[in-house]
């Protein structure tokens, strides 16, 4: 079975090459064929890395370094992508799986034939990469009793389904890629295009979104830092197309509706996957020094840069050669939804950038130097903070707004009463975290967002009032829960950011510490031992007035990979989280154990909103599929 699944590849190699050279051809039927059969042949490789994982089959090499016996079976079949050389698989997969769906729902046409064999030459690069650098179907001369086990940071469900959502976003991008490619050669791209693009964005950048959320999760109660996002480069890496692919789903809808920055939006469908090649780059070539980084091998590093700089080559020349002839679309006015569109997409890109330079800098000083530098929280607290913050002033403002031409006058007039509810959260907010500028106004930046978005949603509805509820289009409800989870996020993150009280304890068995509103007693540790770990469990009680709840951090270690692991005790609230992690244990005149303890505000409207956000996406992409195809809109009326 490995070695057919190992012919597999080679065999979804050629068909992927073919699928690209029938496409040059103009052979639709030829082309679609190759990439269906690249489909079943991939597949059947990842059933069979996926049956070596579960069946424990040790003579394969990749099972004996991510896998062990006495390893939980849903954490078996999760190792399959949680190394370097299975992940690139799934990457492969799920990029051949896009030019198949492809294949499958789109109308025939010489776009869709072209689309296609970019797509399969896009997924033949990565598919030499695997076979020829970094082969999962590598065999040992001799198969050891046992292997080493996945990495216990792995070992989570959060982090199990993130590089899949992840993958399914970097790569739902490429499938952006590959029509605004196919566009580009055949001059395509207007409405028509677009209209056939925006739902593979949208539905790209909303698993994104999920894949982001869920890592951050993961960070949050599994690394025991107490805290939600760090700034880490990997972090980042993932970050930057998120926020480039949020100009896209945004300039898209201008191109769709008005016909207009078609140019600007075939630029940003490149740059985002370009952005995403650079992503898996960064992760993978061990030029970071990461707990999310997945190999640490330069030569292959290499590798992939060189195929980061084949992909960007080509989709960049090819953006210069055909870029400049496209239509410009229809005039418009700066005072209107398209210039407010336009203000959205200037802010994204700009807070990308700036993500860019912070983590690739400290790179760059590092190869001219020699010196190790480390940006993080300041510099982006500093530069991208303000950025997001005024961005977030604009969606209401965007929504209330007409094509072609607004006036601000009715504009405003009508968001006065989100502007008097935003007002009033600044100085609640004001009073509750003791005068922070910054989170003053985040908060009321967060509340300007949700009361704009729901007065948004009133003025569709009309007379009709809530009678009129069920019949909104998805697209308006994703616009609307989309925007509600970003104030929702913004509210979360300011406060929590600031409002966060934390400290670190030396505690002796029956010792009372206080934190805030709480008290801490700390009843000793008692050893647990797990289907494959062996845990230190402490057992502590936290008091505030008649509530009264039982906190267990624990402290693991797996013998198969010799790594421990912090698993944090949380109390959730609507308030927010207790957050205890147990340290090291204390040897000396006093013996004990440290531990750690926060208490994070309102943290789960950073998840919660996060999560909006990405529904929102799936429910507008869900209601672009479902539009019938019809001629582009030029009305002035608030758009979906």
């Amino acid at each position: 079975m490995i070695e057919l699944g190992h012919i597999s590849v080679f065999l979804a190699m050629a068909a992927c090459l073919a699928s690209a050279i029938f496409s040059v051809m103009g052979k639709s039927q030829e082309t679609n064929r190759a990439m269906l059969f690249a489909m079943g042949a991939t597949t059947f490789a990842f059933f069979v890395l996926v049956r070596a994982f579960l069946g424990s089959d040790f003579s394969l090499e990749l099972v004996v370094n991510h896998s062990h016996s006495l390893k939980p079976v849903f954490y078996k079949f999760a190792g399959t992508w949680g190394n370097h050389e299975g992940s690139m698989l799934l990457w492969c997969l799920i990029t051949i799986a896009f030019g198949t769906v492809a294949v499958c729902v789109m109308r025939p046409s010489e776009l869709k034939t072209k689309a296609i064999g970019v797509q399969g030459g896009l997924a033949f690069l990565p598919l030499v990469y695997l076979l020829f650098a970094s082969s999962p179907f590598t065999r040992l001369e001799t198969a050891p009793f046992d292997g080493s086990g996945l990495n216990p940071l792995l070992q989570d469900p959060a982090l199990a389904f993130h590089p899949p959502f992840l993958y399914l976003g970097y790569v739902g991008f490429s499938f952006v890629f590959s029509l605004a490619a196919a566009g580009l050669i055949l001059n395509e791209v207007g409405p028509e295009w677009a209209k056939r693009a925006r739902p593979w964005a949208l539905f790209a950048w909303s698993c994104l979104t999920i894949g982001i959320s869920l890592g951050g999760i993961w960070a949050y109660y599994e690394l025991g830092w107490g805290g939600w996002w760090f700034w880490d480069p990997v972090e980042n890496a993932s970050l930057m197309p998120w926020l480039v692919g949020a100009a896209l789903v945004h300039s898209i809808i201008v191109t769709q509706k008005r016909g207009s920055m078609a140019s600007w939006t075939v630029f940003l469908s490149v740059l985002t996957f370009c952005l995403s090649i650079l992503g898996a780059f960064l992760v993978r070539s061990g030029v970071l020094t990461s707990v999310h980084a997945f190999a640490l091998d330069p030569e292959r590093g290499r590798l992939l840069l060189i195929g980061l700089l084949l992909v960007s080559g080509f989709a960049f020349s090819l953006f210069a050669w055909r870029g400049p002839g496209l239509k410009a679309g229809s005039e418009f006015d700066p005072i209107s939804r398209e210039g407010a569109l336009i203000l959205n997409n200037l802010f994204f890109s700009v807070a990308a950038a700036t993500v860019l330079v912070g983590t690739l800098y400290p790179l760059a000083m590092e190869v001219v130097t020699g010196d190790k530098l480390s940006v993080g929280s300041p510099y982006f607290d500093l530069t991208l903070a303000p950025l997001m913050g005024v961005l977030f002033l604009a969606p209401p403002i965007a929504q209330a707004m007409t094509w072609r031409a607004a006036s601000l006058s009715p504009v405003l007039k009508r968001l006065i009463v989100a502007g008097a509810l935003a007002v009033a959260a600044g100085v609640a907010g004001f009073i509750l975290l003791a005068g922070k500028l910054w989170a003053v106004f985040g908060v009321a930046v967060g509340v300007w967002l949700i009361a704009g978005t729901i007065t948004d949603l009133i003025k569709r509805l009309g007379e009709g009032g809530l009678s009129r509820l069920p019949k909104l289009s998805l697209s308006v409800w994703g616009l609307t829960i989309a925007h509600v989870g970003l104030g929702l996020f913004v509210i979360g993150a300011v406060v929590e950011t600031n409002g966060r009280i934390e400290r670190t304890f030396a505690m002796a068995q029956n010792e009372v510490v206080e934190l805030g509103n709480w008290s801490f007693a700390f009843n000793g540790v008692e050893g647990v031992e797990g289907p494959n770990y062996y845990s230190d469990k402490a057992s502590i009680l936290a008091t505030n007035g008649n509530r009264k709840t039982e906190l267990t951090p624990e402290k693991r270690y797996y013998p198969a990979s010799g790594m421990p692991t912090t698993e944090v005790a949380i109390r959730k609230s609507f308030a927010g989280d207790l957050y205890v992690a147990l340290g090291d244990p204390i040897r000396g005149e006093k013996t004990g154990w440290t531990i750690r303890i926060s208490i994070n505000p309102m943290i789960d409207f950073v998840f919660g909103g996060v999560s909006l956000i990405a529904i929102g996406g799936f429910l507008a992409f869900a209601g672009q599929r479902r539009k019938r195809a019809s001629p582009p809109s030029t009305e002035t009326v608030p758009a979906e």
